[in-house]
Parts: structure tokens; C-alpha cells; sequence
């Protein structure tokens, strides 16, 4: 039932609420903290590694050791995840995608030492082909460049297990083939993997927001001009996200995710309030490279600007959101609070 609210100006002012800092925060519908935030990170071969990402400024790629680091670190500011994305060189890249599943391969070896290390960090491993696969596509292709359903979601529960097999916490596929989850969670209970979480990339869409992301995983180049309009949603449905949320969650999703975020939110809110479910979103590496670069100019002010962004999620329903600004976030939560930072890593290490 909708109650209407009856009354007028200047019986009500709805500035008086507004006037003072302490009654805009009294009534503040929505609040950031650190715990809405998963800091997504680069992960490279070799040792003692620290690439920069060109087209993200403030963004770099790095080896496990100085990665354990940086989850330290972030663990201490209170961010409760960290989502990792595989740098893999393009020896180890084949057409079958099969150092996507290698037991000792680049991400299972992150996963132990991190659950070792610093065991009270969440961490999400991706599940998708395209950083293993020569021609950047996110799964398995037949002679016409197509990518094939069933023979992907075979790789992709292979590559699953092995990070389950690794500790992971959660598993996060992003290539949007149908039916994968329902697979995933089947051979995750079978071979005792009960408690790890499935967070789906369930309305991830063909969009144009994704190019730095490849740039820094060196996939981009393997497209070739090439697009996955055939599998990744198209931009002008909403609808048929309610859709694929629904079936991933059938299927034993935990989690879902909506991706990119800001161009997206009315996406995030329809799935909150809709379906219900836990509900992420992913404000991509071309929402942060736009804002970078408005900034880095001196169009936009940082701190308000990324702040607000992030406040836009929590009001659209998102109950988190991966972000490249959840460390700076952090920082800035922590400092409101009077907290002291502790030293940065790359302050400290390298």
C-alpha cells in the first residue's frame, strides 16, 4: 500500500532537514563503508612485479608477493574482499584454455598464499576463459569464431574446482554461458566443496566500458577488433536480466552481479527489487578511467566525485560494489573515523 503524505508549503519545508550537517546525517537514507567494497587487483607472474596499467592511473598489476601485501593492507582498512584477474603471458595461452584449470597455475597459487597469509580476506577468483584463450574470447570456439556453450562450461568447471581445491572463498563466473551455474554448483557439492560461494556475473553486458580492463589483462590485442555480442547481454534489454538473475539463482548462485555499474544501476535496482536477491554490481575499468581522467584535469573533484558515485550504488540497491577506488575509499572512510592509516605497501615493500 502506497501512503500518500499530505501537507503543503510552508506547513513543510523539506530544506529544514537540509540546513545542518548534523540533520542531513540524521536523515540520510543510504551510507558507504568499507565493507560495501571488493578491490579488484591484477595479478602477475615472477616476483617482486609492480606494473602499471596505462589507461588506469593509480592501477597496477602485481606479483604474488607484493599482492599479499596489498591484501594486508587492505584487510586493515576493513575491506572484506578482493576479486583477482589473472595477467597470463601469451605462451600459456592455447585454444582449449587449459592453464585456465592448472592446478599450480598463476591463480590457485594466489588463493593458497593468500588463505595462508591473510586468512580473514575474502577472495573471489574469476571464472572465464578470455585471459587463457588466444583469441580473447571467454570460452571454447568452433570454426566460424563462435563460442560453443557445453564445451566452455566444461573448462569452466574444471577451472572452478581448482580453485576451490585452492581455498578459494568464492567463485565468480563471468563468461554469461547458460547453464554453467547449475553445472558449477553440481560438481562443487560432489567433490565436497559445499560452502564455497558462487557469486554470478549474471547481467553482464556487451558494453564498450570494459576496454582498459583488457588492456591490463593483454587480451584486447587477442580480440583483434572482435566483440562477445553473442553471449554477453545486449545493452538495450532490461528485462532479460530479471531473467538470467532468476535462472542463476535456481541454479545455486549465492550472489548475482549486474556489470558495468553506473550506466547500469536501473538494472541493479529492478534485480533488488524484483528478485530480492544479494545483488552486486561492478563499476568497470571504463567508469574509473573517465573519472580519472576528469579529474587528473581538474574537471571533477576527487574525493566528492568518487564518493558520490559510490553512494549511487548503495541507493540503487547494490549491497556492494566492486570498484579500483575501494582502497582510496578505504583510506578516506578510515580517516573520517580518525583512524590511523597504517604504512602503504608500496611504502613499505619493493
Amino acid at each position: 500500500m502506497t501512503v500518500s503524505i499530505q501537507g503543503a508549503f510552508p506547513a513543510r519545508r523539506l530544506r529544514r532537514t537540509r540546513k545542518t550537517d548534523f540533520s542531513r546525517r540524521m536523515v540520510a537514507e543510504h551510507a558507504l563503508s568499507a565493507s560495501d567494497l571488493i578491490y579488484p587487483i591484477f595479478v602477475l607472474m615472477g616476483k617482486n612485479r609492480r606494473e602499471p596499467v596505462a589507461s588506469m592511473p593509480g592501477i597496477e598489476r602485481l606479483s604474488i608477493d607484493l599482492l599479499l601485501h596489498e591484501a594486508d593492507y587492505l584487510a586493515k582498512l576493513g575491506v572484506p574482499a578482493i576479486a583477482l584477474f589473472p595477467v597470463i603471458p601469451k605462451e600459456f595461452k592455447t585454444s582449449c584454455a587449459s592453464e585456465a584449470f592448472n592446478p599450480e597455475g598463476l591463480v590457485p597459487r594466489a588463493v593458497r598464499l593468500l588463505k595462508e597469509h591473510v586468512p580473514q580476506m575474502g577472495v573471489i577468483t574469476d571464472v572465464a576463459l578470455d585471459p587463457y584463450t588466444v583469441h580473447g574470447q571467454d570460452g571454447i570456439i568452433d570454426e566460424d569464431g563462435y563460442v560453443m556453450n557445453e564445451p566452455t562450461t566444461e573448462v569452466l568447471i574444471k577451472q572452478a574446482l581448482s580453485h576451490a581445491e585452492a581455498g578459494v572463498d568464492i567463485v565468480a563466473p563471468s563468461d554469461m554461458m547458460d547453464g554453467r551455474i547449475g553445472r558449477i554448483r553440481e560438481a562443487l557439492e560432489a567433490n565436497g566443496y559445499i560452502n564455497t560461494q558462487i557469486m554470478a556475473y549474471s547481467a553482464k553486458y556487451a558494453s564498450n566500458y570494459y576496454g582498459p580492463f583488457r588492456d591490463a589483462l593483454g587480451s584486447a590485442a587477442n580480440l583483434k577488433g572482435g566483440n562477445k555480442a553473442n553471449y554477453q547481454m545486449d545493452p538495450a534489454n532490461s528485462d532479460e536480466a530479471l531473467h538470467e538473475v532468476a535462472m542463476d539463482i535456481a541454479e545455486g548462485a549465492d550472489t548475482v552481479m549486474v556489470k558495468p555499474g553506473m550506466p547500469y544501476l536501473d538494472v541493479v535496482r529492478r534485480v533488488k527489487n524484483e528478485l530480492k536477491v544479494p545483488t552486486f554490481a561492478y563499476q568497470v575499468s571504463g567508469e574509473y578511467a573517465m573519472h580519472k581522467a576528469a579529474i587528473d584535469n581538474g574537471w571533477l573533484k576527487e574525493r566528492e566525485t568518487v564518493m558520490e558515485s559510490l553512494l549511487c550504488f548503495k541507493r540503487a540497491g547494490a549491497d556492494g560494489v566492486l570498484t579500483y577506488f575501494a582502497k582510496q575509499v578505504a583510506e578516506w572512510l578510515a580517516e573520517d573515523a580518525g583512524a590511523t592509516l597504517p604504512p602503504r605497501p608500496e611504502e613499505t615493500v619493493g
